[in-house]
C-alpha cells in the first residue's frame, strides 16, 4: 500500500474530498497549490499536511523533501468563463507533463491522473487532458500509470459554476424560472463519495494493477439531465419548502457537438470490490444538508 501521497488540486472540489478521505485513511499528504488558492475548502485540514507552493518554490522540492509512493493528480482548469486556451493547455497538459517528469525521475512508483469520459474533440479541457493521457501512455513503462475517467460527479462544495450549484443558487435566489435545454441528454450523475472512494480502491489495489490501467468512474446508469434536475428540484423543495421557480426546459439550445448519450463501463473498478452506493436521492439530500 502506497503511505505518502502527492496530490495536485487539493484546494478544488475533488481535491478537497480526497484530501479529506486520504488523511482519515492514514496516508501522509504532500499538496502542491499556488499561494493564491483559496483555502476555504481545506484550511482546516492544513495542519494535517506538509503543503509547497508551486509559484514560490521549485516542484522537485516535494519530491526531494519527502519519499513519495504515489502521485494523485487532481488539478484542473475547466476553462470557464472565457478561459484562455493558453491557461487550459498551461495546467492541463503542461504541468500535467512537468509533474509526470519530475515523478519519474525521481523514481515515484505510481501515477494516477484524472481524466474525463468527454471526448477530446469537444472543448479545450476535454483535448487537453486526452493529449496528456496520450503522454502518460508513452511514459507507462517508466512510472506505473492509472487513468481514471470520471463522469458528472456532484456534491457538497461543487464549484458554483457547475450545474447543481448553480441550479440551487437559482432556487435559493427564487429565480421565477431557470432556462435549460431541454434535458434529453443522458449523463452518469456519480456522488463524490463514491468517486473518492474509486481513488481509495485504486491506491489500495496498486501493486496488482497493470501499469496503464484505465477506469470508468460512474454509477453505470445514466439519467437524462432533465429527470436529474427535477429531483434536483425536489430535494431542495424537501429541504427548503416549496418553491415558484419554473423549470423550463428548452428554453436555450444544446451547445455545438453536444453529447447526447454516455458509455460508462465500471465493470473494471467494481471487479476491485468498489461500488456506487449513494444513488442520487441520497446524494442530492446530502448536498441540500450542506447548503446554508
Amino acid at each position: 500500500m502506497a503511505e505518502t501521497i502527492l496530490l495536485t488540486g487539493a484546494t478544488g472540489f475533488l481535491g478537497s474530498h480526497l484530501l479529506a478521505a486520504l488523511l482519515e485513511h492514514g496516508y501522509k499528504v504532500v499538496i502542491l497549490k499556488r499561494s493564491t488558492s483559496a483555502l476555504r475548502r481545506i484550511e482546516h485540514l492544513l495542519n494535517q499536511a506538509d503543503s509547497y507552493d508551486l509559484d514560490r518554490e521549485p516542484l522537485a522540492r516535494a519530491f526531494t523533501e519527502h519519499p513519495i509512493d504515489a502521485v494523485v493528480h487532481a488539478a484542473c482548469h475547466y476553462g470557464r468563463g472565457g478561459g484562455k486556451i493558453s491557461e487550459v493547455v498551461e495546467t492541463n497538459l503542461m504541468f500535467g507533463l512537468r509533474l509526470l517528469e519530475t515523478a519519474v525521475s525521481f523514481k515515484v512508483p505510481a501515477f494516477l491522473n484524472t481524466d474525463t469520459l468527454l471526448a477530446g474533440d469537444l472543448n479545450a479541457y476535454a483535448l487537453s487532458k486526452k493529449q496528456f493521457v496520450q503522454w502518460l501512455e508513452r511514459e507507462s513503462d517508466q512510472i506505473q500509470v492509472v487513468n481514471l475517467q470520471l463522469e458528472q460527479m456532484y456534491g457538497p462544495g461543487d464549484d458554483g459554476g457547475k450545474l447543481v450549484p448553480w441550479v440551487i443558487a437559482q432556487l435559493a435566489a427564487k429565480a421565477p424560472e431557470i432556462k435549460l435545454t431541454k434535458g434529453e441528454q443522458f449523463r452518469d450523475f456519480v456522488y463524490i463519495d463514491d468517486v473518492v472512494a474509486a481513488y481509495l480502491t485504486i491506491l489500495r489495489e496498486l501493486p496488482r494493477l497493470p501499469s496503464g490501467s484505465r477506469f470508468d468512474v460512474g454509477t453505470g446508469t445514466p439519467l437524462t439531465v432533465r429527470s436529474f434536475v427535477e429531483s434536483l428540484q425536489q430535494a431542495y423543495e424537501q429541504r427548503f419548502g416549496k418553491t415558484a421557480t419554473r423549470l423550463n426546459f428548452g428554453a436555450i439550445p444544446y451547445r455545438a457537438g453536444e453529447l447526447m448519450a454516455v458509455q460508462v463501463d465500471n465493470g473494471p473498478l467494481r471487479a476491485l470490490g468498489w461500488r456506487a452506493r449513494v444513488n442520487p436521492a441520497e446524494g442530492l439530500r446530502r448536498t441540500m444538508e450542506m447548503v446554508a
